[in-house]
């Protein structure tokens, strides 16, 4: 199929006309035999549309798919107010991420108490265990855990500020940092100085950091890295800017740790 639009302008476009029609994600999987999540990744242009489900998207949605495809095609003013609207909701319902600083240092303090013996654990795979604590509570209870913004950089995510913390951190005494040698590389690593405070964290909280730390802690560093460069989030993220919450919704297995409801979108 000869199409003049990018796989991004197409999933748009579908996903536009679909809230239109008042219709969910899992309307739309089940219409075309496919998973809900493959529904998102056709909606974020991470996914081709064959023929044949253009066929069937065009009679659930009722267009045109010469018009559709069309440059000239031109959205319904009633869909980009309805988009509006999702868009307006969205900003009540989640903010943006703002750093919780004392938050954070307790969860970082916490998987440190749990994991600064380990000989895989250095500063990158530390960033990433915080990466997916942070990703993984969000996906859960659309609530922020640390509020912490990450970047993507070449080796993986890197929390913003952490720098900051940590050397207040050792300024006050509450954790030591070491240079060491990880099979011949060279390795940061931090020794936490006292007990994480975790009055302050909820229990849900806690148990997302436990199965983060549970499934990722003893992988070796260069396998952490691989898997984090799999996960939607990093992956659809442009190298150098910051990696969107929101992106954690449209993650699949093994990613997603989500149980979504089948009327969810």
């Amino acid at each position: 199929m000869n199409m003049a639009l990018t796989p991004k302008q197409l999933g748009r476009r579908i996903a536009e006309q679909r809230k239109r029609k008042g219709y969910s994600q899992q309307d739309m999987a089940r219409f075309l035999q496919i998973p809900r999540s493959s529904v998102a990744q056709i909606e974020l242009g991470n996914r081709s549309v064959t023929v044949i489900e253009l066929m069937k998207l065009s009679e659930a949605l009722s267009f045109s798919i010469d018009k559709f495809l069309s440059k000239e095609y031109k959205i319904p003013e009633e869909a980009v107010l309805a988009e509006e609207t999702a868009v307006e909701y969205k900003v009540i319902r989640v903010s943006e991420p703002v750093l919780n600083v004392e938050k954070f240092r307790n969860v970082l303090l916490y998987i440190l108490e749990r994991c600064a013996g380990k000989p895989n654990v250095g500063e990158t795979v530390l960033y990433m265990l915080l990466y997916f604590s942070d990703f993984n509570y969000y996906e859960i209870y659309e609530e922020h855990l640390t509020g912490a913004e990450y970047r993507k950089l070449p080796f993986g995510p890197v929390p913003q500020k952490f720098n900051a913390v940590i050397n207040h951190m050792m300024e006050s005494g509450q954790l030591q940092r070491l240079k060491t040698d990880y099979h011949g590389f060279p390795q940061t690593r931090h020794l936490p100085m006292e007990k994480p405070d975790l009055t302050g964290l909820k229990a849900s909280e806690i148990e997302v950091v436990n199965r983060v730390i549970e499934l990722m802690s003893d992988w070796p560093q260069a396998m952490i890295t691989r898997y984090t460069h799999k996960d939607l989030p990093w992956e659809v993220t442009d190298e150098g800017n910051a990696i969107s919450y929101e992106l954690a919704f449209y993650r699949e297995l093994p990613y997603s740790v989500r149980v979504y409801d089948e009327n969810e979108e």
